[in-house]
């Protein structure tokens, strides 16, 4: 959630449950169930697919059809809403798993998520 400072400064809160069965295992009784962090805007932080792109070293249309895959969803879809063929969206979710190592589209749809937290470092 977004924050602001009495002097204009800005700041981002992120509120993280904390969970009970790890509660459990580290067999300590808390009344606390949640955390909070807070940080300084910075608005010169490279933008979470910027980031995760060039990690994985992902062109363009990868990056596009990755992105299609999270927000529109399977290879049909994908392909009309991209304008291209059902076998060239596979073509790119195949380098896709080479470049990432991951083993199906949701392993990619986790990949984003991750790099979307802003508490991923």
């Amino acid at each position: 959630m977004p924050l602001s400072a009495s002097d204009g400064e800005l700041y981002v809160a992120h509120v993280l449950p904390l969970m009970s069965a790890q509660r459990r295992r580290a067999n300590v009784s808390y009344t606390a169930v949640a955390a909070m962090f807070v940080h300084k805007a910075n608005r010169d932080l490279v933008p979470p697919l910027e980031a995760l792109s060039a990690k994985f070293r992902l062109t363009p249309t990868e990056t596009r059809v990755l992105l299609a895959i999270v927000n529109v969803g399977n290879v049909a879809e994908v392909a009309e809403v991209l304008g291209i063929g059902e076998g060239t969206v596979r073509t790119h979710l195949h380098h896709l798993f080479g470049k990432t190592g991951a083993r199906g589209q949701v392993d990619l749809v986790k990949l984003v998520a991750g790099f979307m937290s802003p508490l991923t470092g």
